[in-house]
């Protein structure tokens, strides 16, 4: 006869007087008891637990020390085991990894690849782990599914891993709730209605407003005294009503079914390899699988084992990483808060029930245990008797009212509430006093949660505005125990966190603080910080902006620091270097293997490629390296059909060539190579990027800047200047900007001269129709500036006659166009622009008035009424009298030289022009005149 006939038999009844019509109701609450019995009967004990839950952790101590068992399964990824023993060196909570950059068998955008499973002092899993390492003849084993089923059992639909049936995302306090990063969360015991309509019925009657608080209520304090049966029973029946009020059919329920084969066939397996007498073994499962209705169940089912599939050839790698309390809330969706308050709870049941728990030997950071426990004889286990039905009709023993404990907290919370800024008093902390005890009253409490403490507090103290960076319910989480943050120990680190350690100890500073410190570095005075300063660097560009940020110095091309400053966070970013230990041995490798596969990858292009040679020369300093991704930009370049990249392409290259010429006394070969690539690449995507409207006016100046900065290097190593100009002719632009580059890029070549290019300005001023575009050609002409910068000076005369010819009803509509224009797609051309009009104009306020451009044409003046002066001048007796120079000239320009009478060297009725010319400037022939008598009068 089952133990538990009497209470199906209540529970049948119950159901006929209550459903009117034939239901299900009957089935569900007999599957129950039936489950429940399953359970027990098992040969094979099993445990039931919660995740993070004191109750669960109360009774897994009490257990152990009465079964004292041989062997414990335990719910966990198989492949997490080699990690267990290093829990000693670190400081709860920590997580357990695994993480895979490099994945095979998996969709590509699933990468990385990461499952943690948190571990902290107050849960069941922590204390077997605890007995089991520092028991001797004690097993261990973990008969879970490994990391890489994990992703093998998720659908392959478009769906984010972190969404996977083991983690849902929650809200978290800042950095502290990031630390899991976007892992996958293996949670033991996952306890939370899968039937939405059941949990909000829960949390409506039981007047609380979330799970944790509901949970927390009726299920960690009835079960935190009650004996080992009783808390057994009742956990797998919270199970099996879970399971069985679940949506049938889904992902997950099939996922939970397969996990569970897998976890029975695995136990199977080393009963059978080890001979262990299944009465000295303990199953230590989630109560949703102490439950479980599969074929594979128990270890007296017929059913074969369950085929499990071969892993991939993904290459994991494993570690401990830090976690937090934060992390654990928001990676498994509780309430903030919750894991706070039930390490609290922990450390009271602890001390309530005199109950020594098992702690890791030489555990960090760990309150110190008395001696160890003496283990008593194993206690056997007696008949399965029915604890339910009185569980089930008698109401829990209410703890009374601890004024102590209360009034503490509320002197605490005001003391905090004044430090972080609020206007708070002794009155209000009589007034949460008073309001916690109304609030468990209204919800049928004798003693005050710290969820009604915490509602009583945001009540009395909270303001409509929060002073500082907490507020009143984030103040009494900190009251309650905290955001624990764990902490990996320097042992359990894997060799590149070990590495980074060691080499920064010059610093003298403690890298394992979690707050932020400021180190000095004087490079000059103390040069074995130098390779401190290039580490430091090197961690820069590697991890999170914040751990490692520069105050003062900079790394670039051509510069050595004399002194530097840094803000260092390593503490608080353990996690980032840890599972940069993931990726390599030293931190030059990694930064080696990040550099190859980004110019490797398919997005890459050669500016990125070109970025990736200045960074390796400025942490590497590797030439093989170095030119091996130059050789890699060469040919991104040849392979590319847009140029998109061109401007920063353009800036890359000049600074790159700029330092070899400074530092080596050749160019690479890459260099060369890139250039010569480059110059016909650009010449031959010239005319489609002219009328490309794709290409923007900002790139197609970068071209003509390669095209013009390069030339010289281009032509010594063997390209022809004639690619360029049949470019240039075969280039028809429509755009504004474009045609302006495209005169600009005649002017340099010789094509167009600049009094032609100046008509046809005034031509575009002159005409109505183009005045509204003119601010385009300005943008042209300035973008100009980077392969012509002859051109600064006729810029600055453009602008200037647009602002004096033009009235202000046209000026004035079109002139925030030009600033915009300007400002988007030339704003570190304008200063040369100003540096050139500064030299222009004049610099004294009172020269303005009497100032003329030097563009604007002088009037010419009338010519002198009478015969024109030197005719017969010295200088024309000069060149008449020694004809030998002036013939020398010209037989050296190719000119046919015929000398004409004197008369007409002085500009005679034939020439005006010179006769002209030297009236209105006669300083020049006087001058000449003095020389020559001068000379005549010395001779004589």
């Amino acid at each position: 006869m089952s133990p538990f006939g009497a209470l199906r038999e209540q529970l049948l009844g119950a159901a006929t007087a209550f459903a009117d019509a034939p239901s299900a109701l009957p089935g569900i609450l007999s599957g129950l008891v039936d489950d429940v019995d399953r359970a027990l009967r098992e040969e094979l004990e099993i445990f039931p637990v919660c995740h993070h839950s004191p109750a669960s952790a109360l009774a897994m101590v009490r257990r152990l020390r009465e079964k004292q068992p041989r062997v414990i399964y335990l719910e966990l990824c198989e492949d997490l085991q080699p990690l267990l023993d290093e829990l000693r060196n670190c400081r709860l909570p920590v997580a357990l990894q695994a993480f895979a950059s490099e994945i095979d068998g998996f969709p590509p955008h699933w990468g990385p690849l990461s499952v943690v499973a948190p571990i902290t002092e107050a849960s069941a899993e922590y204390q077997a782990i605890a007995y089991a390492l520092d028991t001797p003849g004690v097993e261990l084993v973990l008969v879970d599914r490994s990391a890489d089923h994990v992703f093998q059992w998720l659908p392959r639909e478009p769906a984010e891993p972190a969404a996977a049936d083991d983690a849902d995302g929650a809200a978290g306090h800042g950095e502290e709730a990031a630390l899991h990063g976007d892992a996958v969360g293996v949670e033991i015991g996952d306890l939370r209605p899968r039937f939405a309509e059941l949990e909000e019925h829960l949390l409506h009657h039981g007047k609380v407003r979330h799970w944790s608080e509901w949970w927390d209520q009726y299920v960690e304090q009835p079960l935190a005294g009650a004996d080992y049966d009783t808390y057994r029973q009742v956990m797998v029946l919270i199970g099996s009503l879970f399971r069985r009020l679940g949506p049938d059919g889904g992902d997950r329920l099939a996922r939970d079914e397969d996990r569970e084969r897998y976890m029975w066939t695995r136990m199977r397996e080393h009963l059978a390899a080890s001979d262990a007498d299944p009465s000295q073994c303990l199953y230590v499962c989630g109560a949703f699988h102490a439950a479980s209705r599969v074929e594979q169940f128990g270890l007296a089912a017929e059913t074969p084992a369950y085929d499990i599939s071969p892993r991939t050839a993904t290459r994991w790698l494993y570690g401990l990483i830090p976690s937090s309390h934060s992390a654990i809330e928001a990676q498994f969706a509780l309430a903030s808060g919750s894991v706070s308050i039930a390490a609290a709870t922990w450390t009271k049941a602890v001390a309530r029930h005199g109950v020594t728990p098992y702690q890791l030997e030489g555990q960090k950071g760990a309150r110190k245990r008395p001696g160890r426990v003496r283990p008593a004889a194993p206690v056997p286990q007696g008949p399965v008797t029915d604890r339910l039905s009185g569980f089930l009709a008698n109401p829990p023993a209410l703890d009374g009212l601890d004024e102590a404990e209360l009034l503490g907290w509320c002197v605490d919370i005001v003391r905090l509430a004044r430090r972080n800024g609020y206007l708070a008093s002794t009155a209000d902390a009589i007034a949460v006093f008073e309001t916690s005890i109304l609030l468990a009253g209204l919800r049928n409490r004798a003693r005050p949660t710290p969820y009604d403490f915490q509602d009583a507090a945001v009540t009395c103290i909270e303001k409509d505005v929060v002073p500082g960076r907490r507020d009143v319910r984030r103040l009494c989480e900190i009251l309650l125990g905290g955001d624990r943050i764990g902490e990996v120990g320097y042992r359990a680190l894997p060799p590149l966190a070990q590495d980074v350690y060691d080499r920064l100890k010059p610093l003298g500073l403690d890298l394992e603080k979690r707050t932020q410190q400021r180190a000095l570095l004087n490079l000059d005075a103390d040069p074995e910080l130098v390779p401190c300063s290039h580490l430091l660097w090197m961690l820069r560009y590697l991890l999170p902006e914040d751990a490692v940020r520069p105050i003062m110095g900079a790394r670039r091309l051509g510069e050595r620091p004399i002194q530097e400053s840094w803000d260092l966070a390593i503490g608080r970013h353990q996690r980032s270097i840890i599972e940069l230990g993931y990726e390599g041995v030293t931190v030059e490798q990694v930064l080696e293997q990040r550099l190859r596969r980004t110019v490797w990858a398919p997005e890459a292009t050669a500016a990125v490629a070109l970025a990736a040679v200045e960074d390796a020369i400025l942490y590497l300093g590797s030439r093989r390296f170095t030119d091996e991704l130059g050789g890699r930009a060469v040919e991104l370049l040849a392979a590319e059909r847009t140029v998109d990249d061109a401007p920063d392409v353009l800036r890359r290259i000049r600074r790159l060539l700029a330092h070899y010429r400074a530092t080596e006394p050749v160019l690479p070969a890459w260099c060369e190579a890139f250039v010569t690539t480059g110059y016909a690449h650009y010449c031959t995507l010239l005319p489609t990027a002219f009328v490309d409207e794709e290409a923007g006016v900002r790139q197609v100046a970068a071209m003509l800047g390669f095209l013009s900065s390069m030339e010289s290097l281009a032509l010594a190593l063997g390209c022809d200047r004639a690619q360029l100009e049949l470019a240039v002719r075969q280039s028809h632009p429509e755009a504004p900007a474009k045609v302006a580059l495209l005169w600009a890029a005649q002017f340099r070549l010789g094509l167009l001269t600049q009094a032609e290019l100046r008509s046809r300005c005034d031509e575009l001023l002159d005409n109505p129709l183009v005045v509204p575009a003119f601010p385009l050609y300005l943008s042209g002409f300035v973008q100009a500036l980077e392969p012509v910068p002859a051109l600064a000076p006729f810029v600055v005369e453009v602008i200037s006659k647009a602002f004096a010819r033009l009235p202000d009803a046209v000026l004035l509509p079109w002139l925030p166009k030009l600033i915009t224009t300007l400002r988007d797609q030339a704003h570190e051309l304008v200063p040369v622009l100003v540096r050139e009009a500064g030299r222009t104009f004049p610099a004294a306020l009172s020269s303005v008035d009497t100032w003329v451009p030097p563009w604007s044409a002088r009037e010419t003046p009338k010519a002198v009424a009478g015969p024109v002066p030197g005719a017969a001048g010295p200088v024309a007796d000069l060149l008449a009298g020694h004809p030998a120079a002036c013939d020398a000239v010209a037989a050296l320009l190719g000119c046919e030289a015929e000398w004409q009478p004197a008369g007409h060297l002085t500009g005679g009725p034939e020439h005006r022009e010179v006769a002209d010319l030297l009236v209105r400037h006669p300083e020049t022939a006087d001058a000449v005149a003095g020389l020559l008598a001068g000379r005549s009068a010395s001779g004589r």
